[in-house]
């Protein structure tokens, strides 16, 4: 899913949230709660609802959940009383309300075709179109059950033509080429991006493709 809104690009596929081709930091949760309220735009959604599928099986505060949407208000630079985007449904929950379009592409264009995998000693780890998520958490994309690695560690995102690696707010730090990020790094082949005490080298092998799309 690829929709735009008013200046912004939402990607579910890369779970990327960019103002024009600049890419705009949201925490994980709060990506994932602006996803649930665009695909069920205009419909208003609870908090109970949200909150169940943000913290299943979790005890929170509604406390946790106004974080998030002045989070995504925030990074969309909209307002509570005047709202855009997000609208507080009063004593129920909240929708979103914006202008949305799909993104698409109206003529022929190239693309470049990217197959990447990360090395680590004799261990080789293809890295799919999209988002992995490298961490602690067994459900992760790339799994590392190790101390110094965080649930949720770092995000590598594959596009046409683009990698970039971002940290997600782990306790030890993501490092790509020795040096600690705090923000979305684009990364090349041969590049050493280390996740707590593991390190990974970068290694891409690209092609040009034709598409066709609109």
């Amino acid at each position: 899913m690829k929709l735009s809104f008013e200046g912004f690009v939402f990607s579910g596929e890369t779970r990327q949230l960019l103002r024009g081709d600049v890419e705009v930091h949201v925490s994980p949760k709060a990506f994932d709660l602006l996803r649930m309220l665009i695909e069920a735009r205009p419909k208003a959604l609870s908090k109970n609802e949200l909150t169940e599928r943000l913290w299943p099986s979790t005890f929170v505060g509604d406390a946790n959940l106004s974080v998030l949407v002045a989070e995504i208000r925030a990074a969309l630079g909209d307002s509570a009383r005047t709202p855009r985007f997000i609208r507080t449904v009063q004593r129920y929950g909240y929708a979103f309300c914006g202008r949305m379009q799909a993104k698409t592409a109206s003529s022929a264009s190239l693309r470049r075709s990217l197959t990447c995998w990360l090395v680590s000693g004799a261990e080789r780890t293809p890295l799919a179109t999209g988002v992995t998520i490298i961490g602690r958490d067994p459900v992760a994309s790339v799994w590392l059950d190790l101390p110094g690695v965080s649930r949720q560690h770092a995000r590598i995102v594959v596009t046409a033509g683009r990698v970039t690696v971002a940290d997600l707010e782990s306790k030890n730090g993501t490092y790509v080429r020795g040096r600690r990020i705090d923000s979305i790094v684009n990364v090349g082949d041969g590049d050493e991006i280390r996740v707590g005490p593991v390190a990974f080298t970068l290694r891409i092998l690209s092609a040009i493709e034709a598409t066709q799309t609109g």
